[in-house]
């Protein structure tokens, strides 16, 4: 099945990134879709007008996501950016390389849903030509303005009891609601966070593999600079040796351009390996510099979920709270029904007393 949609289907964009998806659990926490940077692409489908995001390691399809009108790509970071698909229930990820990268994906994003939308425009104009018996006018609104009774309340201690009960659960709703948004807050912080870790992990480990091989080359070329300047010293000793021979005719020509032929491409070759030597050691103060990137971002996640910590602690509080302000309300209507119910009481004995007169009255 996959293969042949990619045979109707037609690459517009590619770039390179780290894909994750979020934990289907905590649905907080990024999962890595990918052990490296892996291919992403932006397919268009002309026989069903539908645009996709696709991304495949090994045989795998780690990313099938269909763009539509009301997807939105959120940068929430320099490198990673992320968008949520409706139908396949997952929320994708994308840590790039540079800057750049995330900000050409992130304009083909929009302009990829801006094409979509402009699809779904045209599909519709187009079943609505070849189908005007469907086009029903609305109904219109008949409706009435209606006038409601007047509330009949009565002055009793429970009521003021009961609206100092619903402001409190109106500011502790609201205090609650708040705490949650900052808590949600510092979960996205943290997921980026541990993309950007990751991310630095993986280069780390690169450069590190990368540092070992050069090492082993560096002691590699060592070895052949030792070779090559001892075979220089030899050649030049054979030059000295034959200038210094008097009595013995000079060295053809050939000979001494042979030599000086080999001297030049040994001083070449010296140069060219002093040189690889240099730009080896200069790679080295960027792992260092990587790995003290590495130690900030540990630092900022640990003090990311101390923070975490804290407004757990205070939600706690206010549910809390809440709590007691609900049994507080619970309490106050109980008061108000029963102060109702003895109002009642006095009402039917001053009914009975308004008859009885009435009655004596009459007599």
């Amino acid at each position: 099945m996959y293969p042949q949609h990619r045979e109707r289907e037609q690459p517009i964009f590619s770039t390179r990134a780290h894909v994750f998806q979020i934990d289907p659990a905590t649905k907080r926490n990024w999962v890595p879709a990918s052990k490296h940077a892996v291919t992403v692409s932006f397919f268009y489908d002309a026989n069903r007008n539908v645009y996709r995001i696709i991304s495949v390691g090994g045989t795998k399809a780690i990313i099938n996501s269909t763009v539509t009108p009301n997807m939105t790509f959120t940068k929430t970071s320099q490198k990673f950016g992320q968008w949520a698909d409706s139908r396949a229930n997952t929320v994708y990820g994308l840590g790039f390389g540079t800057e750049q990268q995330l900000y050409q994906f992130s304009e083909r994003f929009r302009e990829v849903k801006e094409a979509a939308r402009m699809a779904r425009e045209k599909s519709q104009e187009k079943f609505e030509l070849n189908n005007p018996g469907l086009n029903i006018a609305a109904p219109q609104d008949f409706s009435e303005d209606r006038e409601t009774p007047p509330m009949v309340s009565i002055n009793g201690p429970g009521d003021d009891k009961l609206f100092r009960s619903k402001s409190a659960d109106m500011e502790l709703s609201a205090e609650k609601e708040r705490i949650r948004k900052m808590l949600s807050e510092g979960s996205v912080c943290e997921m980026n966070l541990e993309a950007e870790l990751f991310t630095l992990q993986d280069s780390n480990a690169k450069l590190v593999a990368a540092l070992h091989e050069a090492n082993t080359n560096v002691e590699q070329w060592k070895k052949q600079l030792a070779a090559y300047q001892a075979e220089t010293e030899r050649l030049r000793d054979l030059v000295s040796e034959l200038e210094a021979q008097g009595g013995q005719p000079p060295p053809s020509d050939m000979i001494k351009e042979e030599l000086t032929q080999s001297l030049v491409e040994l001083e070449a070759l010296l140069k060219e390996k002093d040189e690889e030597i240099s730009i080896l050691q200069s790679k080295k103060s960027g792992i260092h510099q990587l790995e003290k990137e590495r130690d900030e971002a540990i630092h900022r996640l640990q003090h990311l979920e101390m923070r975490n910590l804290e407004l757990e602690r205070r939600v706690e509080k206010a549910e809390q709270a809440l709590a007691t302000s609900l049994g507080e309300q619970d309490r106050t209507e109980h008061e108000v029904r029963r102060v109702i119910d003895v109002l009642d009481v006095k009402i039917f004995d001053l009914n009975d007393l308004r008859q009885s007169l009435a009655k004596l009255m009459e007599k």
